[in-house]
């Protein structure tokens, strides 16, 4: 598997590896809720706004993007996060390279790449039905600071790490 930084001629495959990573989670979604976030997944807007505002470290395996994990550096805060914070969205792995390491790795690339860049925070938020990601986050030292306004119908969580 190689880890590289993705360009705007990945969006094809992150858009997909979106729709994979995240629609295991229809079934804990309301039929409402699941479309809210489906929607998100499936516009055009989704990855190129991303990609223009963050480094996207991604995992492939034979040309094939199987793992993604973006860092959006300070300076872009939103209802959730300040001002000088970094912070990680969208990290997604393939359902069929679960459980081989490759969310924690992202992540520690992001991680790292925060530090590279001398920034002073790194966020994140996640909700009660990604437990897996929520462990990986716990087990590097991200710390839970509050809980969030109702998303989805789930609770979510903000969590930073001090860097």
């Amino acid at each position: 598997m190689n880890f590289r930084t993705a360009t705007d001629n990945d969006i094809p495959q992150l858009q997909q590896l979106g729709l994979n990573a995240y629609g295991q989670f229809e079934t804990v979604l309301t039929e409402e809720n699941w479309e809210k976030l489906n929607s998100i997944l499936l516009s055009e807007k989704t990855y190129p706004d991303l990609l223009s505002k963050s480094l996207c470290f991604v995992c492939e395996e034979h040309e094939k993007i199987v793992g993604m994990a973006f860092l959006i550096p300070n300076g872009n805060p939103t209802d959730i996060f300040k001002e000088d914070w970094s912070y990680v969205r969208m990290v997604g792995v393939h359902t069929e390279y679960a459980g081989k390491g490759i969310g924690k790795k992202l992540m520690q690339l992001c991680v790292d790449h925060a530090r590279q860049t001398g920034e002073k925070f790194i966020a994140l938020h996640t909700s009660e039905f990604m437990s897996a990601a929520r462990h990986i986050y716990e087990a590097m030292g991200f710390k839970q600071i509050k809980e969030l306004e109702i998303r989805l119908g789930k609770m979510y969580w903000l969590y930073v790490k001090e860097l």
